[in-house]
């Protein structure tokens, strides 16, 4: 039987998780596909994807783009490719284990008792939830979120969030084709749009950890474009050009 959700996976360079990851969303209760979005990784990430697609047909999809265009690009052709093919439920989800995948029918239901439009995996809901983080990584990480905060009136506090489960209808409204952040400005502008066009947001609280194969894909630049970001959208939204 086809599932209703769809867990949305970008990768690059991922060869040393992709599988794993991909076993065990295979083996949650509530079931769910999965489409990998993979950026031309040179490591063979692609390679395993099939594999497992043979093992669990239907079930697994893969989108395969040449060249590394970026985490936002990305996650709007997973999203079209949602809409396209009718999935109610709509996940993101890093491919490094830093979101565990257990933790994937906890947003969904959210969703499913019709408590939220938005279910967002929180690391800062109840505290900080972050496990493996050096303290000035979490203290950029949280003054980050804080700034964003206070800039956008977002109501949630880990604005940029990559964990996080959309009902179709958001996707539906929102104009996927004006987005153009990418990295953590990516995650501000989602909810910000949702919360614009009337949806609601709601954290659920998650524990994250640090990855611990393969390398992070953090830079001064994706920090850098969330800082004017949160301007930009503002500043669109006050002009009623968003």
């Amino acid at each position: 039987m086809p599932s209703d959700s769809l867990v949305i996976i970008p990768t690059y360079n991922e060869a040393h998780n992709i599988g794993r990851i991909l076993t065990r969303l295979m083996a949650l209760k509530l079931p769910v596909d999965v489409l990998v979005v993979d950026d031309g990784s040179p490591d063979g990430t692609a390679l395993i994807v099939i594999r497992h697609q043979k093992e669990m047909p239907g079930r697994i999809h893969l989108l395969k783009r040449e060249g590394k265009l970026g985490l936002g690009t990305a996650y709007v052709a997973g999203f079209k490719y949602a809409l396209k093919h009718s999935y109610r439920f709509i996940i993101e989800m890093d491919a490094d284990f830093s979101h565990d995948p257990d933790d994937v029918p906890r947003l969904i239901e959210v969703l499913q008792r019709d408590e939220s439009d938005v279910a967002v995996g929180s690391r800062y809901h109840n505290g900080i939830s972050i496990v493996n983080w050096p303290l000035s990584r979490l203290i950029l990480s949280y003054s980050a979120n804080l700034y964003a905060r206070i800039v956008t009136g977002l109501p949630i506090k880990d604005t940029t969030a990559g964990f996080k489960a959309f009902k179709r209808e958001v996707l539906e409204t929102i104009n996927l084709d004006r987005i153009k952040s990418n990295g953590y400005s990516f995650q501000i502008e989602m909810h910000y749009r949702a919360l614009k066009a009337g949806f609601r947001l709601k954290e659920v609280s998650i524990i994250f950890r640090e990855r611990t194969e393969g390398v992070s894909k953090m830079s001064k630049s994706i920090i850098f474009e969330a800082i004017w970001m949160v301007w930009v959208l503002k500043l669109r939204s006050l002009i009623n050009r968003l």
